[in-house]
């Protein structure tokens, strides 16, 4: 199937989602990476307040370099996602929708997945060029010291992506 999606995502287009199906996204999504990752779960166990909401949130991979004078973004193409996969099931629980990223996914990433009714894009790895001219907008909303790794909002509009992992346990990634 194809599906044309707007942000926020809902747990019931979740649940409909399945893997192998193709998705254009528009709305706004927060690109973080490996540190910015880790600065979220420091947060979480000490209880203190988040830099953007989690509900319904969609994380993006990615470290986009610094724009060129007149574009909101330099290239932004996604990181291999199972170096996030140890702070994923925390993040799910916590209510963000999907993630966007490159490669499989750990076992405990797809079942947090399952439980949580979210799902994992796919971005097109190798087009980081062709990525950043789907993005409108890029704010920093968290840690500015981590330059390109802080966590940004990034404004999307018909971003392609693939459903990788479903929210029923399926991958692109596994052969039944």
């Amino acid at each position: 199937m194809r599906y044309e999606l707007t942000q926020p995502l809902t747990k019931e287009m979740a649940a409909e989602l399945k893997a192998g199906d193709m998705v254009v996204l528009t709305g706004t999504i927060y690109a973080a990476r490996d540190a910015a990752h880790k600065k979220l779960q420091t947060m979480i166990q000490n209880g203190e307040e988040l830099p953007f909401d989690l509900e319904g949130a969609m994380i993006y991979y990615a470290g986009p370099t610094p724009a060129r004078p007149g574009y909101p973004i330099g290239s932004a193409g996604p990181t291999t996602s199972g170096r996030m996969d140890p702070y994923t099931p925390e993040l799910l629980a916590r209510g963000v929708r999907a993630t966007i990223g490159k490669g499989p996914r750990s076992r405990e990433a797809m079942d947090a997945m399952a439980e949580n009714t979210a799902v994992y894009f796919a971005a097109i790895g190798g087009a980081a060029a062709l990525i950043s001219q789907c993005i409108e907008s890029a704010d920093v909303v968290a840690f500015d010291e981590l330059g390109t790794e802080a966590i940004r909002a990034l404004k999307v509009n018909k971003l392609p992506l693939v459903v990788a992992c479903d929210s029923h346990g399926k991958s692109v990634y596994e052969r039944d």
